[in-house]
């Protein structure tokens, strides 16, 4: 009692000694930020004593999180990225320190040696990248989400409790923004011209909100499914009425897509075919490609530029879509078209991370031009598979695929290995969740955001814990 009293008292000392220290020097220096240097070693002291609620304050600002652009070549997304640096910091000392906090079983998993392999060719593809200093700085932001989204989660997710605390924050965040979002566009008739300004400032637009939308859908589902008190049960299906209301009116291709391979990923898992199902999909993938490029057939589908428009009618816009000549499809198309041909030049190390804005335009083909590529906001291929392999060449998609590929099955090997309900439905739930990432990347490049990577990265984290939490409990068949 007395020592922790001293301790206290040393502590206060301390932090009042360093406060007046800075305020000297402030007052001295006329400098005043130095004063806010106690006031943040006092941050960081609170965060690592309490290092769970860092953790899932990071989850409760995920969904309110806003874009912040310092310049025209810097921003941030404010408050995560600030939290995921606070948090990965946190945590990497916590690890260092108590090198018991993670046990060996989790350390030499087979997933984490998956990622390790992708991240070690990521760095080799910085060194031979077209521009050094962006692939460093995209390799900077990669080791923080992973701190965040992977190392913290493997230290707080020890039991069921702190894994359905994570689910609650994350999904009653969610909730919140998709409330505000479904009032703001009530006052537009819920029209299809009105979505994008509804879902701001908390997400760029309606395809990042459907994105990180459906994918919380399932987790509802799950605590709908493990309710067992009949009013609370009630409660959840409301909630999910109004994610599926919320996502009708997103007006996002992919993410009702990924809504039904998502509903088609429970039946794989079932029957342990989620796996030869992935399989299936990506030689199909690469059959398409290769007919396509076959005597150039791809230039048979050439839109007009003059007719490729965007509509701000949902219904024009699928009719638009369905003939090729919707704007956002035949922009995909170009820069499709573009990225393959990127590939012939630089096949084993790929452009570098984060570099394809800058190298693409003169792959380029001018039939498929639209009235868009000019690409004001520097997005991307918008086909993630398709990006690493262009900028981190054929290894680089190919470990991503086995990554994925063992994320897949695992999620497939714990819901038919594990008999304890919470933990056979979180397998589950995370393979769905997983499909739904996958489908949504097809047509977009959302591992790397906010919204939908720190999910990503807490699939891979959630797996590894139920596999080695049910060995811990001795749950399993």
């Amino acid at each position: 009692m007395l020592a922790a009293v001293n301790k206290e008292k040393g502590l206060f000392l301390f932090f009042a000694a360093l406060f007046l220290l800075t305020l000297a020097a402030a007052a001295g220096s006329e400098d005043y930020w130095i004063m806010g240097i106690p006031f943040t070693g006092l941050l960081l002291y609170a965060g690592w004593m309490n290092k769970s609620l860092v953790f899932y304050g990071l989850l409760f600002s995920l969904p309110l999180s806003v874009e912040y652009n310092f310049s025209s070549t810097l921003g941030t997304d404010f408050p995560d990225e600030l939290l995921m640096l606070l948090t990965s910091g946190l945590f990497l000392l916590y690890s260092l320190y108590n090198r018991s906090v993670l046990p060996k079983e989790i350390k030499q998993h087979p997933l984490l040696f998956f990622l390790f392999i992708l991240l070690g060719w990521m760095i080799v593809t910085v060194l031979f990248s077209t521009n050094p200093l962006v692939s460093v700085k995209y390799g900077l932001a990669k080791s923080w989400y992973l701190g965040a989204f992977v190392l913290a989660p493997l230290i707080v997710f020890t039991n069921r409790k702190a894994i359905q605390t994570g689910g609650k924050v994350l999904g009653y965040t969610m909730l919140l923004v998709t409330l505000i979002a479904l009032i703001r566009h009530s006052s537009t008739g819920y029209r299809f011209a009105g979505i994008n300004e509804a879902v701001s400032p908390f997400f760029r637009n309606h395809v990042n909100y459907s994105a990180m939308l459906v994918c919380v859908i399932p987790v509802w589902i799950a605590f709908y499914k493990l309710e067992r008190r009949p009013g609370r049960k009630k409660w959840i299906l409301l909630i999910l009425l109004i994610s599926a209301a919320a996502l009708f009116f997103s007006y996002a291709r992919g993410a009702w897509l990924a809504l039904l391979t998502g509903l088609l990923a429970y039946g794989l898992i079932y029957k342990k075919w989620l796996v030869p199902a992935f399989l299936v999909f990506l030689f199909t993938a690469l059959a398409a490609v290769s007919w396509l490029k076959n005597n150039d057939r791809y230039l048979r589908f050439a839109h007009q530029y003059q007719t490729t428009v965007f509509h701000k009618d949902f219904g024009e816009h699928l009719v638009a879509t369905y003939k090729l000549k919707d704007v956002s499809t035949a922009e995909r198309f170009y820069r499709w078209i573009a990225g393959i041909r990127m590939t012939g030049d630089k096949p084993l190390t790929g452009f570098g991370p984060n570099t394809f804005y800058e190298n693409y335009k003169p792959y380029g083909i001018p039939a498929f031009k639209t009235w868009v590529s000019d690409n004001k906001e520097h997005s991307t291929v918008h086909n993630y598979f398709l990006l690493t392999l262009i900028e981190q060449g054929y290894p680089g998609l190919f470990f991503f695929l086995l990554l994925l590929g063992a994320m897949l099955y695992y999620a497939q090997f714990l819901y038919h290995r594990i008999r304890d309900p919470f933990y056979r439905m979180l397998a589950l739930t995370t393979g769905v969740i997983l499909v739904m990432i996958i489908t949504v990347n097809c047509l977009s490049d959302l591992v790397e955001t906010d919204k939908v990577g720190s999910l990503f990265f807490l699939c891979l984290a959630l797996l590894i814990r139920t596999d080695y939490n049910t060995r811990q409990e001795k749950i399993i068949a």
